[in-house]
């Protein structure tokens, strides 16, 4: 028995600023001082609050110490473990309060935040199964195997209106009640771990802080449907979330929990890994099976769909990472408990990853109906620097933009498609006064277009086609005419791209027209960038405060500013390559953007 539990943050984030040296440097410590058999240290998976990362949460106190760096290491021990005292300069800057330490979900980050799929996440030794099983683990799958028929398994997830998390939110109970009514000699379970979106990590965040979650449930999903091997298909830039993964899938078969007649039952069940390359076309079901079965991945026409004709042929259930992370718990708890919490079409809770111009990025789950202000203001802590919040971009690439004129929008999913945006895997981006839009809609149509497979002609080139007019629109050479065909070419390819990415590529563009055409025409007509993004239309100039210094001329790369000491510089237009460098380093602000 220990009296003192050191978690340490072992998430992706955490791990590229050094908290693997930070947890030797625990144990190294502990050890100096003969503490190894009083205090344990686990290592976690993601806490959520990736901002002041690395995270150490110290029990049975509480103490969130956050921003932790391994020279910390020998403090914390001393004082914390050693003498009881806290060390408040390392402390979580909410986490104290007068001489009482709070509680981690009474702080601002987390109070609004419902944890289901991420319940475990932070919690629990994401390698070690007994941790999970202390936590009613593997008793759904229990629950299931020893009492329940595959119907009544699948009625309860109708019942409480699950939706598929990955992108769709197509309700997950019709799905599995497809495969399974579907006759085969042979079926599968696949488990979407491809999350390629720009700034998401939901998925990877589970896999890596909670993998027996997933595996829990695709054994379930095999019972429900009648399958007998699961895939789970993760791409190899997660190698922590694979490495748990496989342990996770080792540690199972000891105990009898996956393989061969499990716990007596006689049900079989089996769960190997499949890595992916990258490419983000794999994330759409149909191209992921395409790769599993090893061949280019590339979407198929539908129908027939997956449940009918999927993986090798055979009718295949496929569900993405957080998805799985809720079904052990709507069996264990019952549909009535899940179906409580989020608005009348949209059940439960949803996960985001938070990034961008926002105080508090990391990992957040919210109950669906939550307004995008409480995400943004209450969970995120606002924009930072004092600036004005102008849009939240969710969905990625397939998505689009939220504009501060619904601020106020109840997150779920009809909500977000009625305002020209969707829920997607859960990346939501936040963006302030200093972004263009224009160039927000040019980033996602690079990346959509870096990303097509190539199968179809709407998608191979349309997206080409519409990157070329948004790259013209930021050069200032577009045309009001160019405008007008954009638009049209986005509807175009929305009705005649073979797969949902390229059907939803034109989104970014559609929702930014839809919000900000005043920065497009900006763009076009007064060959002005608004936000001051777009390079080749600023302008840098020094204005009257200049006191002559000649910092500016000495900094600038190709000669551009010129000068007599104590007089005022001027800058060459024709040499200027709007680097911004002149005014980065000015210290008299008297340098412009135009």
């Amino acid at each position: 028995m220990f009296r003192s539990t050191i978690l340490c943050c072992g998430g992706t984030g955490c791990h590229s600023n050094n908290s693997g040296k930070i947890i030797e440097e625990f144990k190294k410590q502990l050890k100096e001082n003969n503490l190894e058999n009083e205090v344990q240290v686990v290592e976690t998976g993601c806490f959520g609050l990736c901002a002041v990362g690395p995270v150490v949460i110290i029990y049975p106190e509480g103490a969130f110490y956050s921003a932790i760096k391994p020279e910390d290491v020998a403090e914390i021990v001393s004082e914390h473990i050693i003498k009881g005292r806290l060390v408040e300069r390392l402390l979580y800057k909410e986490k104290k309060t007068h001489d009482a330490v709070r509680a981690l979900s009474d702080t601002n980050f987390y109070k609004k935040q419902t944890r289901v799929a991420l319940r475990n996440c932070g919690v629990i030794n994401p390698e070690n199964i007994d941790e999970y099983i202390a936590y009613d683990g593997y008793q759904a799958l229990i629950k299931c195997l020893t009492e329940m028929k595959p119907q009544e398994i699948i009625d309860i997830i109708k019942a409480s209106g699950l939706r598929g998390r990955g992108g769709g939110g197509f309700p997950t109970g019709n799905k599995w009640q497809f495969a399974m009514n579907t006759v085969s000699d042979v079926k599968y379970v696949c488990c979407n771990a491809d999350e390629g979106d720009p700034g998401a990590f939901m998925d990877r965040s589970v896999l890596e802080g909670d993998p027996h979650a997933v595996l829990e449930a695709m054994a379930i999903a095999g019972y429900a449907i009648g399958a007998h091997q699961g895939y789970i298909y993760v791409r190899a830039e997660y190698p922590i979330a694979v490495e748990r993964c496989r342990i996770a899938i080792k540690q199972a078969k000891e105990y009898g929990l996956l393989g061969k007649n499990i716990l007596g039952t006689g049900f079989d069940f089996d769960i190997d890994i499949r890595l992916g390359a990258g490419a983000f076309v794999c994330g759409e079901e149909t191209a992921l099976m395409t790769s599993i079965e090893g061949h280019r991945g590339e979407p198929r026409p539908r129908p027939p769909f997956p449940a009918v004709k999927g993986l090798f042929g055979k009718p295949t259930l496929l569900n993405n990472v957080e998805t799985y992370a809720n079904i052990a718990q709507i069996i264990l708890k019952g549909a009535d408990w899940f179906a409580s919490m989020g608005t009348e079409k949209s059940k439960g809770t949803k996960v985001f990853a938070l990034g961008g111009k926002i105080t508090n990025t990391g990992l957040v789950e919210i109950p669906m109906g939550t307004t995008l202000r409480t995400v943004i203001e209450d969970i995120g802590g606002g924009v930072p620097n004092g600036k004005k919040f102008k849009a939240a971009q969710t969905g990625g690439p397939s998505g689009g933009c939220i504009p501060a004129e619904h601020f106020d929008i109840p997150i779920d999913y009809d909500n977000l498609i009625s305002i020209g945006s969707m829920m997607g895997s859960g990346g939501m981006i936040v963006m302030d006064e200093d972004n263009c839009m224009v160039d927000i809609a040019k980033f996602f149509l690079e990346f959509t277009v870096d990303e097509s497979c190539g199968k179809c002609t709407p998608c191979r080139i349309g997206t080409r086609r519409l990157l070329e007019y948004l790259d013209k629109i930021t050069k200032g050479q577009a045309t009001m005419q160019d405008l007008d065909d954009m638009e049209k070419l986005c509807y175009y390819i929305k009705d005649n791209a073979l797969c949902g990415l390229g059907q939803t590529a034109p989104n970014p563009v559609l929702s930014t027209l839809r919000y900000f055409r005043d920065e497009y025409v900006a763009h076009i007509k007064d060959k002005k960038c608004p936000a001051g993004v777009c390079k080749s239309l600023l302008s840098y100039e020094i204005t009257d405060a200049c006191k002559g210094c000649s910092l500016c001329s000495r900094k600038c790369p190709v000669g551009a500013i010129s000068g007599e000491i104590k007089q005022k510089f001027n800058i060459d237009q024709t040499k200027c390559i709007k680097c911004g460098v002149c005014m980065n380093n000015c210290k008299f602000g008297a340098i412009i953007k135009k």
